[in-house]
């Protein structure tokens, strides 16, 4: 008792200072983005929503989770050195993203390691790399097709976003893409650079040996796309699921009458994936909503008109993937019991 209390106690105080953070960033973001909004029109824009397109949005944003099963193929290995099946990978994305969508400190991604590594027979260190591979990925994708966005918006070269304008965005995003993929071709080329260059820019102590580990994890992760076709198919496959993603904010776009176009779903999709970066809420209420009114704000588009696209799309597209989460506990060996452990873990 006497030796786990003085360990405990300051590690439950990081998880309540953490929540409580996560808490107020959110509430703070709710009232900014409800700040210019006539809860009345909100009612009556969601009552007027047109069915159809919502539904294909929903539809739509739902297949995301399916594409991105299917891009886990090219950098997940077994133990056994070979390709998972299918099954587990779709109820590890279905679990891990219904986890993330309910759970506090992005358990998720815990969550979904813990179920490709017991249904598809990976070593809990291969799925964890995965994952970081992933969001390499997704970073890489996400940053491309913004700064895409940015620059074919036609939006005025003045206009601005909480202060920081639209041109320098689009340049700051550009750069930080080009040094990010030039980075990841140095891991994937010549992985032990990784180790020597952090070595000699960082002090010996605690955080260079953290990067050095997660450096060694990155590229661990990557040996398996040191080939040049595979590495074209992720990153097919990477773009394939970030354009999906963002027709479906365009295609529910059609739902509210807001008369936005493709570009601007990119940037509304880049706007939101560094939105629901920030500590919040399980669900990333309040970041969600303040993200979408912040970029269609920019076409002119009312508050309480964006706000209540930001809440229908948020509620339709969370409650498919936590049903379809649920389905795959259900018939999987993960139990609840796993969850609650990973949660723990992931705090």
């Amino acid at each position: 008792m006497t030796t786990t209390e003085p360990s405990a106690s300051p590690s439950r105080g990081r998880h309540v200072a953490a929540g409580l953070l996560g808490v107020t960033i959110s509430v703070l973001l709710l009232w900014w983005a409800l700040r210019n909004v006539d809860l009345s029109e909100v009612a009556g824009h969601l009552r007027s929503a047109r069915p159809v397109p919502l539904l294909c949005g929903v539809g739509i944003a739902t297949f995301t989770f399916v594409i991105r099963a299917m891009r886990w193929n090219y950098f997940l290995r077994s133990d056994a050195d070979e390709e998972v099946p299918w099954g587990p990978r779709w109820h590890s994305v279905a679990i891990g993203f219904m986890a993330n969508n309910l759970l506090p400190f992005r358990a998720g991604e815990v969550i979904r390691a813990l179920s490709i590594s017991r249904l598809g027979q990976v070593r809990m260190s291969a799925a964890i790399t995965s994952l970081v591979v992933e969001r390499v990925l997704d970073a890489l994708a996400l940053v491309t097709l913004f700064v895409i966005g940015l620059f074919l918006s036609g939006l005025p070269a003045s206009t601005t976003v909480v202060g920081v304008s639209v041109a320098r965005a689009a340049t700051v995003a550009a750069a930080l893409g080009t040094v990010a993929l030039a980075a990841g071709l140095v891991m994937v080329i010549w992985p032990q650079w990784t180790e020597v260059v952090l070595r000699k820019l960082l002090p010996e102590g605690r955080l260079r040996a953290r990067l050095i580990s997660i450096g060694h994890g990155v590229t661990s992760g990557l040996s398996v796309l040191r080939s040049p076709a595979r590495i074209a198919r992720v990153a097919a496959w990477s773009l394939v699921l970030w354009l999906v993603n963002a027709l479906s904010f365009y295609v529910m776009f059609e739902a509210f009458d807001i008369d936005v176009d493709f570009t601007g779903a990119l940037l509304l999709q880049g706007a939101l994936a560094l939105g629901v970066s920030v500590p919040s809420t399980p669900g990333y209420v309040g970041p969600f909503e303040a993200a979408i009114v912040a970029v269609l704000e920019l076409y002119a588009v009312s508050s309480s008109k964006a706000f209540s696209y930001a809440m229908a799309y948020h509620v339709s597209t969370f409650l498919p993937i936590v049903l379809l989460g649920f389905w795959s506990l259900l018939r999987t060996p993960i139990a609840f019991r796993d969850l609650r452990r990973s949660t723990a873990a992931s705090e």
